[in-house]
C-alpha cells in the first residue's frame, strides 16, 4: 500500500514543536557529576527530524517558538544553515528560555538525560502564531508528542493538526514521550489518543504506545493497530529497540524490519533519525519494507556518533549501510 501525497507543494515536511539545546558529555564512561566538558548541538525531536529530512534532500520547514537570546539565535542559525525554512519560528519576547538537555554517557547501555524544561519557550507558542497558509504548503505535517504536554502549545498543536487535515495534508505523529513534561499518565493518554486517531502515520516505540493506551504492562501490537485502524491512520510503525520495528497498513499488511549492527556510543537520537529516514523513503515512493530499512539504518548511524542533529546521515550513507548489511542483526 502506497500513501499518496499532494504534489506541487513548497515543502516535503513541516515539523511543529520543540527546538532546544543538547549539551552532550564529551567525556564518556563517567557519571555526569564528574563530567567537565559538554558539546553544544541543536536538539528536540521535531527539530532533529526536520534536520534529518533536510540532510536527506527533502525540503523542510519548521513551526515553533524560540527565545530572543543567544541560544534562540544559535538554533535558528543552525537550522537555517541546514536548509530548513525558519520563517515560522516565532521569537518569545517574555523572557522565556530554551530547553536544555545535558546528556550523560556512562556506557552504550547506560545513557541518561538531565532536562531543564521549566518555562521553556517552545511550550508557549499560541494558536494565533500558527498560520494556515504555511501548513497548506506541506506534503507531510509532523507533530511530536511533547508539543501536546502543556498549554498554550497544546492548543496550537491541535489547531495545526486540524488545519493540516482540513487541507488534505498528511499528518505524521511521532509519539516522542518525555515523562518530565507531563502531569500524569492519564493526561498523556488522552492527548496522545486524540492526535493518533487523527494522524495518517503514527510512529513510536512499544513503550510509547503503552503510554498512549494507558497500560501498566506491555501491550501487544495487534490490539494497538485494531484500535488505531478504526480511525484515520493508514500506517502505524511500532519500534521494539534491538528487536527491530514493525509497520502495519490499513489494508491488513504487516512488515518487519530488523536493527542493523553498529558500535553503539549512546542511545539517544535513534528515534528522530529513524523517523526522518522513514518519512524520506515514503515520500520518495519507496515501499514500506524499504522505509523500515532506511529508518533502521539511519538510527544505527546516529547511535554510533556523538550528537543527534549533527550526526543525521545523508542518503548515500544510509544506502551504503543497507548495501553492506544485507544480513541483519
Amino acid at each position: 500500500m502506497a500513501i499518496s501525497f499532494e504534489e506541487n507543494k513548497a515543502f516535503d515536511v513541516i515539523a511543529f514543536g520543540r527546538a532546544c539545546i543538547d549539551l552532550n558529555a564529551v567525556e564518556y564512561n563517567r557519571p555526569m557529576e564528574e563530567t567537565m566538558t559538554f558539546q553544544k548541538y541543536v536538539g528536540g525531536s521535531p527539530a532533529n527530524v526536520a534536520i534529518g529530512c533536510s540532510k536527506l534532500g527533502l525540503k523542510a520547514g519548521f513551526i515553533g517558538k524560540i527565545p530572543d537570546d543567544q541560544h534562540g539565535r544559535f538554533i535558528e542559525q543552525y537550522m537555517s544553515s541546514k536548509g530548513i525554512d525558519t520563517s515560522q519560528m516565532v521569537k518569545d519576547t517574555e523572557g522565556r528560555k530554551t530547553g536544555l538537555a545535558f546528556t550523560e554517557i556512562l556506557s552504550p547501555e547506560e545513557c541518561s538525560i538531565l532536562m531543564y524544561r521549566e518555562n521553556a519557550a517552545d511550550l508557549y507558542i499560541t494558536t494565533s502564531e500558527v498560520q494556515e497558509e504555511y501548513i497548506k504548503q506541506a506534503k507531510i505535517f509532523l507533530i511530536s508528542g511533547t508539543a501536546l504536554a502543556q498549554s498554550p502549545s497544546r492548543e496550537a498543536a491541535l489547531k495545526a493538526v486540524h488545519l493540516a487535515k482540513k487541507n488534505n495534508i498528511k499528518v505524521a505523529f511521532e509519539l516522542d514521550y518525555r515523562p518530565y513534561t507531563w502531569q500524569s499518565r492519564e493526561e498523556t493518554a488522552v492527548y496522545y489518543s486524540l492526535v493518533a486517531e487523527k494522524a495518517d502515520i503514527v510512529i513510536g516505540t512499544r513503550e510509547e504506545y503503552d503510554m498512549m493506551e494507558n497500560l501498566s504492562s506491555e501491550g501487544d501490537n495487534q490490539t494497538t493497530i485494531d484500535y488505531l485502524f478504526q480511525h484515520e491512520p493508514e500506517l502505524v510503525v511500532i519500534k521494539h529497540g534491538v528487536d527491530g520495528s514493525y509497520a502495519y497498513t490499513k489494508d491488513g499488511k504487516s512488515y518487519q524490519g530488523k536493527a542493523y549492527k553498529t558500535k553503539v556510543l549512546k542511545t539517544f537520537g535513534a528515534g528522530d533519525s529513524y523517523a526522518s529516514a522513514f518519512l524520506y523513503a515514503i515520500l520518495s515512493g519507496k515501499d514500506v519494507e524499504s522505509a523500515l530499512k532506511y529508518g533502521s539504518a539511519s538510527a544505527s548511524i546516529v547511535v554510533s556518533k556523538h550528537s543527534s542533529s549533527e550526526a543525521m546521515p545523508e542518503v548515500s550513507e544510509i544506502e551504503a549501510l543497507i548495501q553492506e548489511n544485507n544480513t541483519y542483526v
